[in-house]
């Protein structure tokens, strides 16, 4: 008979490496957990009720708030506000810090997240996501701050994602591996399905990129796709491209089949339009912890101090050595004839 490992279990088998460890990890990530499961029971029957569509209202990004972006963000508030584990919280839905109610203890970790990632493809029902980060408080206060939350990438003792599709797959890291679950509808539970993943090598030969910005990029940009679709050596097999506008079912390709994912700055978006803090820097986290490499075109991701919540910044993450091309390229280092084939 076949193991059956849920999340609970793995995440307990996990802490006990730690022998200092509180249960304190253990408890944030299995009540995003249960925030997930209550998220995808809604994602899976959202055409049958009225959770599709827009609110009335914008988010502090300027952008039309979805039914379900707004299910998504209470959600995960009210799983995680009264567990006495954290300090704080910041939303991509929210402009400010969201503090724990007075009337709850607070604890030693901050929570980042983004309640519900490709929100505009939820109506042509396309792969979406939620995507968290975890910190360990550093302010001195009683109540979490800025500080708690305006931290490099590097800082995260966690970080994952939920992605919402033909199966709901939780994948997160404490920074020792890469693990994924796939939610079992019949038992309620998500199932080890993805243990210690590795992006592959070789790596498949996909990019993923916005093409339609094409006008608005860089030269080196315009020359890097030019490279790998091969248009630069006539006789060279090209890349495939993939994207479906989607950041987690995008990423969680490239994870599994390795290649590079891309979103440039471009004239209109000269800070890239990625969130660090609720998209990038968690992203990176697990794609870093699988052996792959993840840039804002020349800095490691990861070394990134943020000055606001809601910072934006180009990326450039996947397989290694695909990465390093893309960096060469955008430095004005590589010539036209150097080659991936």
């Amino acid at each position: 008979m076949v193991s059956v490992v849920t999340i609970e279990r793995h995440i307990i088998d996990q802490e006990r490496n730690f022998p200092e460890a509180t249960g304190a990890l253990t408890s944030i990530l299995y009540d995003v957990a249960l925030a997930a499961k209550l998220i995808s029971r809604e994602v899976n029957k959202a055409g049958l009720g009225d959770i599709l569509g827009t609110t009335r209202r914008r988010n502090v990004h300027g952008e039309q708030v979805r039914k379900l972006d707004a299910y998504a963000h209470e959600v995960i508030f009210r799983a995680l506000d009264r567990s006495g584990h954290l300090c704080c919280m910041a939303s991509e839905e929210a402009e400010e810090l969201i503090p724990i109610p007075d009337r709850f203890e607070t604890g030693d970790y901050a929570l980042l997240f983004d309640p519900l990632d490709g929100s505009s493809n939820i109506d042509a029902n396309i792969s979406i996501g939620t995507v968290f980060s975890i910190h360990r408080k550093i302010s001195t206060g009683p109540r979490g701050t800025l500080e708690d939350l305006l931290q490099p990438g590097r800082n995260q003792v966690a970080a994952g994602y939920v992605l919402y599709g033909s199966s709901t797959v939780l994948v997160y890291s404490t920074g020792n591996g890469v693990y994924g679950f796939t939610l079992d509808p019949s038992l309620g539970e998500f199932i080890l399905s993805h243990s210690g993943i590795r992006i592959p090598r070789p790596s498949q030969r996909i990019y993923s990129v916005n093409e339609g910005n094409y006008r608005f990029w860089s030269d080196g940009q315009r020359k890097l796709v030019d490279h790998l679709k091969g248009l630069d050596d006539p006789a060279a097999l090209p890349f495939s491209g993939r994207y479906t506008g989607s950041l987690v079912a995008d990423f969680h390709r490239t994870l599994l089949y390795g290649g590079i994912f891309m979103y440039p700055a471009d004239e209109n978006q000269p800070n890239g339009k990625l969130r660090l803090l609720y998209e990038v820097a968690p992203l990176a986290f697990l794609c870093q912890n699988a052996g792959g490499a993840a840039i804002d075109g020349q800095c490691d991701i990861l070394d990134i101090v943020p000055d606001s919540l809601h910072q934006r910044t180009p990326v450039y993450m996947g397989s290694e050595e695909f990465v390093q091309v893309a960096a060469e390229f955008l430095a004005g280092d590589r010539a036209p004839s150097s080659s991936l084939w």
